[in-house]
C-alpha cells in the first residue's frame, strides 16, 4: 500500500466517525443520547455520509482518468456532457410533474450523453481523436444547459421552479439509504471500468502513435472512457445533483504525490473524492444559515472556481 492511500484511508477513517456525529444537533458518543439519537444517527446522516462517499470516489477517480486521457490537468469528468444531459433529464421530470421519476430520468440523460458520444466520436482514431471527443462533450454541455433553461423558463408553476432550482444546485439533505442503492452500482461499475483503462491510459501519454504501436485499441479505450464516465456521473447527478470540481481539484492536488501515471492516481483520486465530498457536507451541515444549510454545490463551487482560476493562472506563468 502507498503512503498516499494510507494517508487517504487513515483520513477517511477520522472523517467518517465526524460526519456521522457532527451536525446541527451534535451527538457525543460519551454521553446519554436523546431518543431520537439513533434515528437521526441511522435514518438521516448515515446515508448521507454513505452517498458522500460513493459520489465523491466516483467523481475523483473519473477526474483523474479524464485528465489522463486528455492529458490535460485541467480536465474535469463535467467536460463530457453527462452532467448537463442527465441534470437535462431530471429537469425535465420535475418540470413535467414526474419527480418520483427524477432519478431514471436523469440516467436516461445520462444514458443519451453517452450515445451521443459514441455516435460523434466512437470511431475516432488518429491525433485528433480526443479533441474531436472533448469538442463533442463540449457541444453536448452547450445544448443541454440550453434545453435545461428552456424547460426552467416555461416551468408551470411556482412550486416546480422552485424544486427545479434546489435541485440544481446539488445536495445531499435529506437523502436515504434508497439514493445509496440507486449510486452506488453504477459507481461502481463506472470505477472499474476506469480502472480497466488505466494501463491504456499509462501508454496514451507517450503520444498516441506510441499507444497505437504498444496495442492500445483507441475505439476501446473511448468506449471504457465514456461507458465508465457516464456511469458514473449519471448515477451522481441522478442522486444528488451537479455536484462540480472534485473531479478538477483531487487529481491535481494528489498528483504530485504519486508518479505522475493515470493508473496510480485512479485510487488515490477517488479516496481522495470520497474524503473531499465527505468534509463539504460537513461543513455545510455546521455554516449556520437562515434559510437551511448550503447546499454543497454552491459549497464546492465556491472553493473550486478559485482554484481553477490559480491553476489557469500558473499555467499562463508557464506559458509567459
Amino acid at each position: 500500500m502507498t503512503r498516499p492511500i494510507a494517508l487517504l484511508l487513515a483520513a477517511l477513517a477520522i472523517a467518517i466517525p465526524l460526519s456521522l456525529l457532527a451536525g446541527q444537533v451534535w451527538l457525543n458518543p460519551f454521553a446519554p443520547q436523546a431518543p431520537n439519537a439513533i434515528t437521526i444517527l441511522a435514518e438521516l446522516r448515515a446515508p448521507r455520509a454513505a452517498l458522500a462517499l460513493v459520489i465523491g470516489a466516483g467523481l475523483g477517480g473519473a477526474g483523474a482518468a479524464m485528465q489522463g486521457y486528455l492529458r490535460n490537468p485541467l480536465a474535469d469528468p463535467g467536460l463530457f456532457g453527462v452532467a448537463p444531459t442527465a441534470a437535462f433529464g431530471a429537469v425535465l421530470s420535475l418540470a413535467l410533474g414526474l419527480g418520483v421519476l427524477l432519478p431514471v430520468a436523469a440516467l436516461l440523460g445520462a444514458a443519451l450523453a453517452m450515445a451521443a458520444l459514441a455516435l460523434i466520436a466512437g470511431n475516432a482514431s488518429g491525433p485528433n481523436s480526443t479533441t474531436l471527443f472533448a469538442l463533442a462533450g463540449l457541444m453536448l454541455a452547450s445544448l443541454s444547459g440550453a434545453l435545461t433553461s428552456l424547460v426552467i423558463s416555461l416551468a408551470p408553476n411556482p412550486f416546480a421552479l422552485s424544486e427545479i432550482v434546489t435541485w440544481l444546485m446539488g445536495s445531499l439533505e435529506s437523502r436515504s439509504w434508497h439514493d445509496v442503492a440507486l449510486a452506488a452500482p453504477p459507481t461502481a461499475l463506472g470505477l472499474t471500468l476506469l480502472a480497466r483503462a488505466a494501463p491504456a491510459l499509462d501508454a496514451l501519454t507517450l503520444g498516441e502513435e506510441t499507444a497505437r504501436s504498444l496495442g492500445v485499441d483507441p475505439v476501446r479505450l473511448l468506449s471504457l472512457m465514456v461507458l465508465g464516465t457516464g456511469l458514473v456521473v449519471g448515477a451522481g447527478v441522478a442522486a444528488a445533483g451537479i455536484i462540480g470540481f472534485v473531479g478538477l481539484v483531487v487529481p491535481h492536488l494528489l498528483r504530485p504525490c504519486t508518479d505522475q501515471r493515470p493508473s496510480s492516481l485512479i485510487l488515490p483520486s477517488a479516496l481522495g473524492g470520497a474524503l473531499l465530498l465527505l468534509l463539504a457536507d460537513c461543513l455545510c451541515r455546521l455554516l449556520p444559515l437562515a434559510g437551511g444549510e448550503l447546499r454543497i454545490g454552491i459549497a464546492l463551487s465556491l472553493i473550486g472556481a478559485p482554484f481553477f482560476l490559480a491553476l489557469l493562472l500558473q499555467l499562463r506563468s508557464e506559458l509567459a
